[in-house]
């Protein structure tokens, strides 16, 4: 969490100094995610009415006045989608020239416009750019000499097809809590004792403990309902970005070793999920397989009794015993 906080706050900080014309919003919402080394960033864009209707004017001598020369609605439209496309490769620009020591690997944006539905009068904000951009990718690229517009097409980003329409497309990331069935919280830690042994706790206790432990650490997080989404125990965003980008919890409240299986099935999860991220909690342990396992796919984090134990005491400031210690390994000859 403190690698994430230290890459986003300069990031962000390099972002609110970034200047544009006047009438141009200047909001963000920015995130790291240490796992895949990705910068998370979704960016407010000017609406359609940044562009003038009027291409110029022209002074009318014989009748002292001025009459306005209209701009062409498909030049309006062709502007506005260039407009929104230099906006979006300078944010990415920024980001990747912002990160000197190179602890990015590559940014995800997401580009949204605040505006009034016109057909019910509401406010929504729909996305209307989205792009996923490597820094090798990015860094071969003279943005001095490119077409906005066509530079976007080569990224493989994903554009709306009417833009000045406000025609929205769907974020290559997004944050949805629509997928799965949460359920009221309880809280667990006002009722421990001065040191609770974990294995005690029924198993909802544990997993409200659990969610408890992500909020303590800075994250917003849910509990889901029992048997309604493929063993997801709760599910977890952080508060500063935009997150579109949602951490699975899977919590075993075990006192034997927790199988290979168990690390396969979240892998799963987080697939179909299409989660930024895994975590499996246990008040056991895993074995050498379970680690082998999530350190190749990459994005599962597994955290074991002793570490749950530590973290606990770090953020909830509570003492408690996880459960029994593994058995001690036989040398191997």
């Amino acid at each position: 969490m403190r690698t994430a906080t230290l890459v986003q706050h300069p990031l962000g900080a390099v972002l609110d100094a970034s200047e544009y014309p006047l009438g141009f919003p200047h909001e963000h919402r920015i995130a790291f995610r240490p796992a895949t080394g990705d910068v998370l960033v979704e960016i407010h864009l000017p609406p359609e009415a940044i562009v003038p209707t009027a291409r110029g004017y022209r002074y009318v001598k014989n009748r002292d006045e001025t009459t306005v020369l209209p701009r062409p609605e498909k030049e309006r439209k062709e502007i506005y989608a260039s407009v929104l496309a230099q906006v979006a490769l300078r944010t990415v620009h920024e980001v990747l020239t912002s990160d000197p020591d190179r602890i990015v690997n590559g940014v995800i944006l997401n580009g949204h416009v605040r505006t009034i539905d016109r057909a019910t009068g509401q406010e929504v904000s729909p996305c209307l750019v989205t792009l996923s951009a490597s820094r090798e990718q990015f860094g071969k690229l003279r943005l001095s000499q490119v077409d906005p517009a066509q530079c976007l097409k080569g990224l493989n980003a994903l554009v709306s097809p009417n833009p000045y329409d406000l025609e929205p497309i769907r974020p290559i990331v997004e944050f949805d809590l629509s997928k799965y069935r949460l359920m009221d919280s309880m809280d667990v830690v006002a009722g421990l004792d001065s040191r609770p042994v974990l294995v005690k706790l029924t198993p909802t206790e544990f997993e409200h403990l659990i969610r408890q432990l992500f909020e303590a650490i800075g994250m917003e997080a849910w509990n889901t309902q029992a048997s309604k989404d493929e063993g997801v125990d709760a599910v977890a965003v952080s508060k500063d970005p935009v997150f579109n980008g949602e951490c699975i919890i899977q919590a075993k409240r075990y006192s034997k070793l927790v199988g290979v299986e168990s690390v396969q099935a979240l892998a799963g999860v987080v697939e179909h999920k299409r989660a930024a991220k895994g975590v499996l909690i246990t008040t056991s342990w895993f074995g050498r397989a379970s680690h082998d396992f999530a350190r190749q796919h990459g994005r599962l984090q597994l955290i074991e009794g002793p570490e749950l134990k530590y973290l606990i005491k770090e953020h909830l400031g509570k003492d408690v015993i996880p459960g029994p210690v593994p058995p001690k390994r036989r040398p191997t000859r």
